[in-house]
């Protein structure tokens, strides 16, 4: 297996009604981690970093990392995609770098802080597609604010404003040609999603459904989709943490929408529960210890049995030797003959 297109896995769990993992990475282990998860299930797999991730790490090392993976395990498709992309430059620096599908965050301005508006968010989107689409690359967009409804995006503004709006959903898919669209629900990223367990009032993955009734061949993506289980907190705040209590993405949640089109699903906060909290038991229980693989080794078996979760309550596992092999070139055609 190759490097793919992420419409290309995309395609595969519509055809087949499952959700994809896409998990951020910033280091060897995170990588590691996940591809030891998906040699197991035998599952496809997303691989996305952020703009802070590719800064972080430097996008030669992190390329080359993610092409290692590739390189070790043969028998499972690979997704290299960028995660909330902030400009058309950042997208084309992404593309060039060999990444096989970017996300064109135009819910924001250039900032990643101030609320864009629809126009401004289907031009560049749309500009994005042109420019992907021409060497075979995917593109997700993303219509709505990501944000907590409990939290608003600023005073005197109604919490539910910045959610998507199903009719604009039809109109900028229609007029970007995006691969697959981000949906506002409620969700939000980090550690602290929700003050109780989500329900509709600060959940909406009626919304989901909403869409997915006007959009039924549209690849639907959730964001902040983390769940944030007790026992990861509780680790973290036995071997020192103070982590304050809160509610993620219940796993039964994020089922149901991928049963309305979900095909790709944000999961970054479980996996950094997991590796911390493995850390600090070391820390804790060996505090004579300083050899990163010491501490490090354990933190990725944590995170691996995090994704490994995922990937099974997703759907996606024992799908790897299902997916086409589709190259760059191949799907660079098919964009063309559309």
């Amino acid at each position: 297996m190759a490097l793919v297109p992420m419409r290309v896995l995309l395609d595969h769990a519509a055809e087949n009604g499952y959700g994809l993992g896409a998990f951020n990475v910033n280091n060897m282990e995170q990588i590691q981690a996940i591809m030891a998860a998906a040699e197991e299930t035998q599952s496809p797999v997303i691989i996305q970093a952020s703009r802070g991730a590719r800064q972080y790490t430097n996008d030669a090392y992190l390329r080359h990392l993610m092409l290692a993976a590739v390189e070790l395990h043969p028998n499972i498709p690979v997704v290299m995609h960028l995660d909330h992309g902030n400009s058309v430059a950042t997208c084309k620096s992404a593309i060039e770098q060999g990444f096989t599908s970017v996300m064109m965050d135009g819910s924001l301005m250039e900032d990643g802080k101030t609320l864009a508006d629809f126009e401004y968010n289907v031009k560049v989107t749309k500009e994005v597609v042109e420019m992907a689409h021409a060497v075979g690359a995917s593109v997700e967009g993303e219509l709505g604010a990501l944000g907590g409804i409990e939290d608003g995006h600023g005073a005197d503004v109604d919490p539910r404003a910045h959610l998507t709006d199903p009719d604009q959903a039809v109109e900028f898919v229609e007029r970007t040609g995006v691969d697959a669209l981000a949906v506002a629900i409620g969700t939000s990223h980090g550690a602290y999603k929700f003050s109780r367990k989500p329900d509709e009032d600060i959940l909406a993955i009626h919304l989901v459904e909403e869409i997915n009734k006007r959009l039924p061949g549209v690849h639907l993506v959730m964001h902040g989709s983390s769940s944030l289980p007790q026992e990861l907190r509780d680790e973290i705040n036995k071997y020192g943490g103070a982590l304050k209590p809160s509610y993620g993405v219940p796993v039964e949640a994020i089922q149901r929408g991928i049963r309305s089109g979900v095909r790709k699903v944000n999961v970054d906060s479980d996996n950094r529960l997991a590796m911390t909290g493995a850390i600090r038991k070391v820390f804790t229980e060996k505090p004579e210890e300083f050899d990163p693989r010491k501490y490090l080794g354990p933190a990725r078996d944590a995170m691996e049995v995090v994704v490994k979760e995922r990937m099974i309550a997703f759907g996606q596992a024992g799908h790897a030797a299902e997916v086409p092999v589709v190259t760059l070139a191949e799907m660079k055609a098919r964009y063309a003959s559309a």
